[in-house]
C-alpha cells in the first residue's frame, strides 16, 4: 500500500495529477487547469479529495482550483509568496514544510526561476517528485520571473534526489526537449536512445490530448534518466545553463 498516482491529461499538453493514499483513500489534486477531467477521474477511482496542491501560480496549473476546492471542500496549497496569485489559495508552504495526503507525506522544495514562487512536492517514500514547470523530461522551464542562477540552484536541489525518484512534471514536452538536447549534446548516446524511444511512444498518440492513454505518455521520467539526458540538469555552471536556456528559447 502506498501512493497511487493518476496522470490526467488536461488542456493541450498539461499533466494534472491525482494522488491517492491507498491506505486511507484520501487524495490530492496537483496542478489542475480544468475541472471536468479531474472530476471524471475522481469519480472513476472513488477517491476522497482532501487537498488541492499547486506548484506555481500560472493559470494552466491552477485555474480549476476554486471549482475543485468548492466541490470537495478542500484547502488550496502553494508557496506563501503566491497567496495573491494562486486561485483559491488558503494555505502557504515554504522550503522544508510538509504536507500530507492520507498517510503519505511530501516535503517542500523551494525552486523559484520559472516563477518566483515555484515549489516542488517530494514524496520520498513513494520515490516521486511533482515539479511543475521547473524540471521537465529533457528540459527546464522558461525563466519568466527568475534568472539562470536561480534555475541552476533549483536543478541542484532536484538533481540531489535519488536516481529512482520518478519525475512528474507539468507538460508533455519530452520529444521537443530531447530534440534540443541532441543538438546541445550531439555525442550523448543516452539522449539519442531516449529520443528514439520517445518518438516511438508519441508516434501513435491521440490527436486530442484529452484522449491520451498511459501508453502515449512519456511521463514520469526519473532523476537518474535526467542526469544522463537533460542538458539543463547536466550544466556545470549557472552561465552554462543560461546559455543553453537562451539557445533553447530560440531553437
Amino acid at each position: 500500500m502506498g501512493l497511487r498516482i493518476e496522470r490526467i491529461p488536461t488542456l493541450g499538453d498539461n499533466y494534472t495529477y491525482l494522488l491517492i493514499c491507498e491506505e486511507t483513500n484520501q487524495a490530492a489534486v496537483v496542478d489542475a487547469p480544468e475541472t471536468d477531467p479531474v472530476v471524471k477521474r475522481v469519480q472513476e477511482t472513488g477517491a476522497d479529495v482532501t487537498k488541492i496542491l499547486s506548484t506555481h501560480h500560472h493559470w494552466d496549473h491552477s485555474g480549476a482550483n476554486p471549482d475543485l476546492a468548492e466541490r470537495y471542500g478542500a484547502p488550496v496549497f502553494g508557496h506563501v509568496s503566491d497567496a495573491d496569485r494562486i486561485p483559491g489559495f488558503t494555505d502557504g508552504l515554504e522550503e522544508g514544510d510538509t504536507v500530507t495526503v492520507g498517510n503519505q507525506t511530501a516535503r517542500i522544495l523551494f525552486i523559484p526561476a520559472h516563477t518566483r514562487g515555484h515549489i516542488a512536492y517530494v514524496f520520498d517514500d513513494a520515490a516521486a517528485v511533482f515539479c511543475g514547470d521547473t524540471l521537465f523530461a529533457g528540459g527546464c522551464g522558461r525563466l519568466f520571473e527568475g534568472d539562470p542562477g536561480m534555475m541552476f540552484e533549483a536543478m541542484q536541489k532536484l538533481g540531489a534526489l535519488p536516481d529512482d525518484t520518478r519525475v512528474f512534471c507539468g507538460h508533455e514536452y519530452t520529444e521537443s526537449n530531447l530534440v534540443f538536447a541532441a543538438h546541445a549534446e550531439p555525442d550523448n548516446r543516452a539522449v539519442a536512445e531516449k529520443l528514439e524511444r520517445v518518438r516511438r511512444i508519441r508516434s501513435d498518440a491521440a490527436a486530442d490530448w484529452h484522449d491520451a492513454t498511459p501508453a502515449e505518455m512519456t511521463i514520469p521520467s526519473t532523476i537518474g534518466e535526467e542526469r544522463a539526458t537533460n542538458p539543463f540538469l547536466r550544466a556545470d555552471t549557472a552561465d552554462e545553463l543560461g546559455q543553453r536556456r537562451a539557445a533553447k528559447d530560440s531553437f
